[in-house]
């Protein structure tokens, strides 16, 4: 059973298709002037501009004033790699913050990037189980002006704590104070809370504030679009004067990592952004999909409570989006993939659009037997039960692992934004 892919999956465990991704794709094909030629180097223009739209909202004071420069990217990953590969070569030694817990790629692509100086600021608070409000804004407040701090806009990937409005806030006066320049990490729009522009607060905040910033937008889990590496950079600056220029810079970059991005589903893409039926649709799949993810966030919870599962779980009840980040320590993952054949990354993250009403119940008693039998002694996890492995196996039902994993099958880290 795999809980580890960083993926929507239907109530039956199977990958989802949007059906307005295949309203849309039916559209761009059957269009008489459809062909395969290269789109330009900065990407696809009706994408670019709906892209735009769909993070900043429709009047939003940079949008009126024409200063956002946007570029077509390999989703958030290649959004991210472009972006960073433009502050690494602009910024004499430059500085970067990532939180203390981040996704795993972050680090990757700014060493790809060629920072050398990377450090981190506290995010998540492991003794609290939340949101480490007051150590993130200490760290920050002490970071030299001008260095990059980058942001998850929502659904944060591991932990699922998100900052809260006035912390999102004080964040942005704290970078208008100290001269920082935020890199937004926008994986999750409209997947995190079913709704565009509450995901989008953030970026929409900071660049009404007058901030200038960079945010790397996927379209992966909000279209499902995983394997067609559909994504933007966009980038907020002081002047419309300087977007052109802003705009050639990534495409000088661009040209000899990957020449140009894709463009069938940018024409899809594009399209359920622009046509109002398509876009309609598409918020209510978003808000199903979402919703699944909620409820089943809850039912796992449920299930835990009522086997008797030791520590609190109230953390999980306050996280968002498509992870939750269990607090489980290594030996607990171990022990959950020897012996129940449920698989998850080592931090003890679990992606919970992998639980549906089948396996819920079985994964909540694997994680009741896990922990009293093999949990070490932590503050996080008291070990008040005592009965044999022998005698709670017998409490398990009979369960294949759906996805015929073998036991020596590790989790692949999540792939891609």
């Amino acid at each position: 059973m795999d809980l580890g892919v960083g993926a929507y999956r239907d109530s039956s465990g199977k990958p989802y298709v949007l059906d307005v991704v295949k309203a849309a794709e039916a559209r761009v094909v059957a269009d008489t002037s459809y062909n395969h030629e290269y789109v330009p180097i900065e990407g696809w223009a009706p994408f670019r501009l709906a892209s735009q739209k769909i993070l900043f909202g429709p009047g939003h004071p940079v949008m009126a004033a024409g200063c956002v420069a946007t570029v077509q990217a390999l989703s958030g990953t290649g959004a991210l790699r472009v972006g960073f590969e433009f502050l690494r070569r602009m910024i004499p030694d430059p500085v970067v913050y990532l939180p203390s817990h981040t996704w795993g790629n972050h680090l990757k692509v700014l060493q790809e990037s060629g920072f050398e100086d990377v450090r981190k600021y506290r995010y998540y608070d492991a003794a609290r189980l939340s949101l480490d409000s007051e150590g993130m804004c200490a760290d920050l407040s002490a970071a030299p002006p001008g260095a990059i701090v980058l942001l998850h806009t929502s659904g944060h990937n591991p932990v699922g704590f998100d900052p809260s409005v006035s912390d999102w806030e004080r964040l942005a006066e704290l970078c208008k104070e100290k001269d920082l320049l935020p890199f937004f990490d926008n994986a999750y729009q409209g997947y995190t809370s079913g709704s565009l522009e509450e995901d989008a607060f953030s970026v929409r905040f900071f660049a009404a504030q007058g901030l200038e910033l960079l945010c790397a937008c996927s379209f992966a889990k909000n279209m499902g679009l995983y394997g067609e590496r559909i994504g933007a950079l966009h980038a907020v600056v002081s002047s419309p004067l300087e977007v052109q220029s802003l705009i050639s810079q990534f495409q000088a970059i661009i040209r000899p990592m990957y020449s140009s991005p894709p463009s069938h589903y940018a024409r899809v893409a594009g399209l359920i952004l622009s046509d109002p039926a398509l876009f309609d649709a598409w918020q209510v799949e978003l808000q199903r999909m979402a919703g699944r993810i909620q409820h089943m966030r809850e039912l796992f919870l449920e299930a835990l409570t009522r086997h008797a599962c030791p520590g609190e779980w109230g953390h999980m009840a306050r996280q968002r989006g498509m992870f939750g980040f269990t607090g489980l320590k290594k030996e607990h993952v171990a022990a959950l993939k020897k012996e129940y054949s449920i698989y998850m990354l080592d931090n003890g993250r679990i992606s919970l659009s992998g639980l549906n009403e089948n396996n819920v119940d079985y994964v909540a008693r694997a994680f009741a037997h896990v922990l009293r039998t093999e949990s070490p002694q932590t503050e996080t996890y008291s070990c008040v039960h005592t009965a044999r492995k022998e005698e709670t196996m017998s409490m398990l039902p009979e369960c294949e692992d759906p996805l015929n994993t073998p036991s020596d099958h590790s989790v692949p880290q999540q792939a891609h934004l």
